[in-house]
């Protein structure tokens, strides 16, 4: 399997976009955009400048690698769009900025995040679920932090509102090891 990861050049990350969440966590995204780099990893994301999705793309751009972001014109009121990428696709909706971010993509990691992660994760995981493709969805529960995410995911397949099966459509790690390990990285 870890063969498989490593030929995954292009790497789409979901993650928050707020600013006000721990340090460790925008550290920890930041880090990974670096290695990834310094791995020839692509990243592919929402383009944000802020909060998780700003650190991500700083690493990746600060290790020297390409960050494509895919920003909806009408999130420009919320969210800050970053300036400096290697290419921003500017589109019209959150569901043009999913595709096209799903097209650009060999793999999905989930770091830490709010709503909009999870509705990320969720729509790739569904895909997945009714065969419109393979791709892996990693889970970072980074210091716990989807410990109650996965409970909930684990409570849906238990109760018989999904499979067992759909298990296989996600992976957690719960370690930067685990993580880079299966994306082909090196710490």
């Amino acid at each position: 399997m870890t063969e498989a990861y490593n030929e995954m050049k292009s790497i789409c990350v979901f993650c928050g976009a707020q600013n006000a969440v721990p340090e460790v966590h925008k550290e920890m995204a930041r880090t990974l955009g670096i290695d990834m780099a310094k791995a020839g990893k692509q990243l592919v994301y929402g383009g944000g400048d802020c909060g998780l999705m700003g650190a991500v793309a700083n690493g990746v751009l600060e290790g020297k690698g390409k960050a494509i972001g895919v920003f909806p014109r009408s999130l420009g009121r919320i969210e800050v769009e970053h300036k400096g990428l290697t290419q921003m696709i500017m589109v019209d909706s959150m569901h043009e900025r999913k595709q096209i971010m799903y097209d650009n993509s060999d793999v999905f990691v989930v770091l830490p995040g709010g709503f909009g992660t999870l509705d990320e994760m969720f729509e790739v995981i569904t895909w997945r679920q009714i065969k419109i493709h393979e791709k892996f969805v990693i889970i970072y529960n980074h210091n716990g932090y989807w410990d109650h995410l996965i409970t909930l995911m684990d409570n849906i397949i238990n109760v018989g509102f999904a499979r067992e099966s759909n298990r296989e459509f996600y992976t957690v790690v719960n370690t930067k090891e685990e993580l880079y390990t299966m994306l082909g990285l090196k710490a």
